[in-house]
């Protein structure tokens, strides 16, 4: 257990006139008050707030904050009182505590209606002071940390809350050395298996090329010290999820990523940024479209920093940033930085953004749109978390803030909801462009609208602001309510066939009630729509049938809704398209339907041809690995891989149901695998695996044509026309 002699030791560090007699009466009285508890790795109790003292310490926070960490426990675990906190450490003191012990007690991965009002009530307790969370979530950092203690079912439970919740709004307030760990500790007890993976990529580098960031580091500081220019060069390895993530997203192989590697240089003013910029890309050759400046503008949580991605040493792509150390103080310590103290004082650091700022729009926002339902308001919430900015501009020259990935549907419902819903076209720096373009920072962007037109149910998953969907479901359920509802019956009568139930009246205002839903033509309706699914059905009627030894057996199979009667509908070869994935139709002569992913290029053909498009949805139900996709392999040519390759597959429940060469070296052989999958998240399964062997170097989904002897066997029945 860390003495307070210690504890007291290092808040002098920052804050000499710190006030030694306050944190020694916290921690003695702490310590009294957890005499007898113990953690479940059987340590006294007391050593857990002990530790979350140190971990804000480190944030050089006030001493009310770091009396809070060590009281934090006490008005829920021990006898004490608030009034008895209050009268001894002063009402500040007491009512922090008081607040970190509601947070505690929220349950934030409980049902949709409860979670959502404990969220709520987590962002009302942050809007009056932040400190309450900035405990929180040290408090949180090292539960996670010790999480190895709990019971396998708790931490699955806690590291999904972490995931979830706690992680993206330690991001959102900036304080991002405190995300990335959450988010990997969290990964290593949701998925073990692909963190591994990465890990043995990482280790599998670093025997190939040595490791290359002390040699990167010094290299940058070469070219700095020529160009004269002082600054600090400090260079790491990217965190397994945060590499993970990026895989995921570009849907790339771990040797395709351009940044495992961060490397930053640290300036003593703004101006050294730009020299220091102009001289690692006179001495390396700058990647395209890799260049962002947060300078000129910041992120909404105060992030400040120039980034660019150059070809380094060996050819290796390497991403450096370039900020002052007063902005590297906010992009470490964020919020924190508004706190933090130093020689005694307040510390003034003029990029740090007022918290109270966004909370305050964002509770007000909230509380004004009361037609928003549960699972909408926890959408809107984690995507104001998890948000990266983009900043585009109305021809007249306004900004309009959205998250990353926006699309010109979200710049149109940002300016106003009427203007998206009859939003028909845009164009983007003067050229047209398709409604489901990502939009990117500094683009002008023109909306074109239509008098009749309706939000599409396509939109819904195009577009990525809370604000939009919202604006979008809610105008869908208006339009196409009736029939929702009468798919909705059919639906919950073919879920709940499959359990042996019949589908009543009373039991679908059973479970309305218990999801907190208005009434039954309300689940109904949500059922139509494909917000839930018939499983989500069954396990609020009877979770007894919903065991994991039963779930796989009762479901229905996965099928394509939105057909017209006596259509019949074939995925695309050109996307095969995976249950999972966001699917368009295309009608075609008689009454086939070809399906295609949302970002199919070749829906480019029908753009015009709008009349064809139907919205199509998979259900969510059992599917069995019959559904096609293929990926390309690059592997070492040595004895025994293509065995290890076909085994991992088959290790998965993956079907390989063709295979061909592409190209074969001396030292390395292309291939085309077609494999049998479930779902787009089998398929990502299967390429975890494959690409975890040491001997594969790249492994990428390929979609496109195939060549005739690659394409599927399954009846083609149909040809778009």
């Amino acid at each position: 257990m860390i003495p307070v002699e210690e504890l007291v030791d290092h808040v002098r560090t920052y804050n000499p006139n710190t006030n030694v007699k306050l944190i020694t009466n916290a921690y003695e009285y702490g310590k009294l008050m957890h005499e007898g508890q113990f953690r479940h790795s059987g340590e006294p109790y007391f050593t857990h707030p002990i530790e979350v003292a140190v971990l804000l310490s480190q944030q050089s926070l006030d001493d009310s904050t770091i009396v809070t960490a060590l009281l934090h426990d006490v008005i829920e675990d021990t006898k004490s009182t608030y009034k008895e906190v209050a009268k001894r450490f002063g009402v500040e003191v007491a009512q922090l505590v008081d607040g970190v012990t509601k947070l505690t007690n929220l349950e934030l991965t409980s049902k949709d209606a409860k979670q959502a009002e404990n969220v709520r009530k987590l962002l009302l307790a942050m809007s009056k002071d932040v400190r309450v969370i900035l405990v929180k979530l040290g408090d949180r950092l090292h539960n996670m940390r010790t999480i190895k203690h709990m019971r396998p079912e708790k931490q699955q439970q806690k590291a999904r809350e972490t995931m979830d919740i706690f992680a993206p709004l330690a991001g959102r307030m900036g304080m991002q050395w405190m995300r990335d760990e959450l988010e990997d500790l969290s990964f290593r007890v949701l998925n073990p298996e692909a963190r591994n993976s990465i890990l043995r990529r990482f280790l599998t580098l670093r025997n190939q090329t040595e490791d290359v960031i002390p040699q990167i580091t010094q290299d940058i500081r070469d070219v700095l010290q020529k160009a004269e220019i002082e600054a600090e060069v400090v260079g790491r390895e990217k965190k397994p999820y945060s590499v993970w993530r990026k895989m995921q997203e570009k849907n790339e192989g771990f040797s395709r990523l351009s940044d495992i590697y961060a490397f930053r240089i640290i300036t003593n003013n703004e101006e050294d940024i730009y020299r220091a910029l102009g001289a690692v890309h006179k001495r390396w050759t700058a990647v395209p479209g890799r260049f962002k400046d947060y300078l000129s503008q910041p992120k909404s949580n105060g992030y400040r920093s120039v980034h660019t991605t150059v070809s380094g040493r060996d050819g290796k792509r390497v991403e450096i940033q370039m900020r002052t150390r007063q902005m590297h103080d906010v992009a470490e310590t964020g919020v924190a930085a508004h706190w933090s103290y130093k020689d005694g004082r307040r510390v003034e650091n003029p990029f740090t953004v007022d918290p109270f700022t966004w909370l305050a729009s964002l509770t007000e926002r909230f509380d004004k749109n009361d037609e928003q339902d549960h699972e909408e308001f926890l959408e809107h919430v984690k995507l104001e978390m998890f948000s990266d900015q983009v900043f585009c501009f109305t021809p007249k020259g306004d900004v309009i803030q959205l998250p990353r990935g926006a699309t010109p549907i979200d710049f149109a419902y940002a300016i106003h909801t009427r203007i998206g819903a009859a939003c028909v076209g845009a164009k983007v720096d003067g050229r047209r462009v398709p409604l489901w373009t990502r939009l990117r920072n500094g683009q002008s962007v023109l909306v074109t609208t239509a008098e009749g037109q309706r939000p599409q149910p396509s939109w819904i998953d195009t577009v990525v602001t809370g604000r939009a969907k919202t604006a979008i479901r809610r105008a869908l359920r208006e339009e196409h309510r009736e029939g929702y509802i009468r798919l909705g019956k059919e639906l919950a009568r073919v879920a709940l066939e499959h359990v042996g139930k019949k589908s009543s009246d009373k039991a679908l205002t059973t479970a309305s009630n218990k999801m907190g839903l208005k009434d039954k033509d309300d689940l109904l309706a949500r059922l139509g729509s494909a917000e839930m699914t018939g499983s989500d059905l069954v396990s609020v009627l009877y979770p007894e049938l919903m065991s994991e030894d039963k779930q796989d057996i009762d479901l229905p199979e996965a099928k394509i809704i939105g057909l017209d009667p006596g259509q019949f509908a074939q995925p695309g070869t050109c996307c095969q398209p995976l249950p999972g994935e966001r699917i368009v139709g295309i009608a075609t002569r008689g009454k086939g339907v070809v399906f295609h992913t949302m970002h199919c290029e070749r829906l480019a053909e029908y753009e015009d041809q709008t009349s064809r498009w139907m919205d199509l949805q998979w259900t969510n139900g059992r599917t069995e690995p019959v559904n096609n996709a293929t990926i390309a392999v690059t592997m070492a040519n040595d004895a025994g891989v293509l065995g290890r390759i076909c085994t991992l597959v088959g290790e998965q429940n993956a079907n390989i149901s063709n295979l061909e060469f592409t190209e074969r070296k001396p030292d390395f052989y292309r291939m085309m695998i077609e494999i049998q999958v479930r779902d787009v998240e089998h398929l990502h399964n299967v390429m975890t695996a494959v690409e975890a062997d040491s001997d594969v170097a790249t492994v990428k989904r390929k979609r496109g044509r195939r060549s005739d002897s690659m394409k599927s066997q399954n009846p083609v029945g149909v040809t778009e026309q």
